[in-house]
């Protein structure tokens, strides 16, 4: 399984979550976002058009997780160094890694990062 991790500003555009998921090197099977971000109509509606399902997570899923790339400002009000990273790991389940580390759209709204779960 495949996860793309998002992470975005209140002032994000569809526009600005469009070019995030457009930079990724594979198609996820999956999104991930904090689930006060998945619970905003922009989100929701940019997976349904996707036709991708959400999983939404905690602040709490995401604290402490270990990211190769690291934002001073969320890593205070997260405690990680990355929300898309961290999402991407934490939702594509235990033993995932990362394969692609996090990319900012140019509009510096949103960030995302591609995890896939490893075999067992």
């Amino acid at each position: 399984m495949i996860v793309a991790g998002f992470g975005f500003a209140d002032r994000a555009t569809t526009a600005s979550l469009v070019e995030a998921l457009a930079a990724l090197s594979r198609r996820p099977d999956r999104l991930a976002t904090l689930r006060a971000k998945a619970d905003t109509a922009l989100f929701r509606d940019f997976a349904t058009a996707q036709e991708l399902p959400v999983i939404p997570l905690d602040e709490a899923q995401i604290s402490g997780i270990e990211t190769p790339t690291h934002s001073p400002r969320i890593a205070a009000r997260f405690h990680t160094g990355s929300v898309a990273e961290a999402a991407a790991l934490v939702a594509a389940g235990p033993g995932a890694r990362l394969i692609q580390t996090r990319y900012v759209t140019t509009d510096g709204l949103a960030t995302v990062a591609l995890a896939e779960m490893t075999e067992r």
